[in-house]
Parts: structure tokens; sequence; C-alpha cells
């Protein structure tokens, strides 16, 4: 199909670390579980949109950041593929702004933390 794949395999899988470019551009360099993308990666679009961050079963799942080419961004947790729980959100050339997300919507804007530069924070933890 156009698509290549560069690095390690286990029992006929793709499995622990490699590239893949897929023919229309999209690119992976991360690691790899039984043909998925499952651990930490990081993932390019060709229109610019990129995720850095945690894979589980090729979905984004745990920590990751979001920018899209316009210069949007998306730093905080993920489930699912979809943002999900505390993040930051920043328009291009405008500050971070801490929320809330569910199922890739954001619920709501959350106070920001002095001297936590506007991170939102977990169990006493910055995201």
């Amino acid at each position: 199909d156009g698509s290549t794949y560069e690095g390690e395999f286990h029992r006929d899988q793709i499995h622990g670390e490699g590239v893949y470019t897929w023919k229309d551009g999209r690119r992976y360099e991360g690691q790899w579980m039984k043909d998925r993308m499952h651990g930490k990666g990081f993932f390019r679009w060709r229109d610019g949109r990129a995720y850095e961050g945690e894979y589980r079963l090729d979905q984004k799942d745990g920590i990751g950041a979001f920018v899209w080419p316009d210069g949007r961004r998306y730093e905080g947790e993920w489930k699912d593929g979809k943002q999900h729980g505390l993040g930051l959100y920043s328009a291009a050339r405008f500050e971070k702004r801490p929320g809330e997300w569910e199922e890739g919507r954001r619920l709501r804007w959350l106070p920001r933390v002095k001297g936590a530069g506007g991170a939102p924070v977990r169990g006493g933890q910055l995201l």
C-alpha cells in the first residue's frame, strides 16, 4: 500500500521501537506492541498537526500534547484517543488556560493556580 516501517519486530509483528510512514504522509515514531502504537510516541500528520505522548492500543491515552497547524495546543490527559481529564489549552499567541475535558469536549475552564504557571493540579501534582 506504499507505507513503510523501519524498526523492531517480534514474532512477525511490529513490536518495540520503530518508525511507520503511511503513503499519505502521516508518520509515527515510537513504541509498538503487537502491530499497534503502544507506549510513548510522536505522530505527525501531513497538514502539520502533531501529537507527542502516550498511546494505548493505537489510541492517545495517558499524558500528551497535541498541536494544530494554526498554533493552538492542548497538553494534558487523554483517554481512548480523546482529551479526557485535566489539561492546558492555548490558542496561538495566548496564555495557557487550565480546563477539564470529557470525551474530547471541554467541560469547563478551571481557576489558575498561583505559582503553577497556569497548570492544572491533580492530587497535588502539576500536570
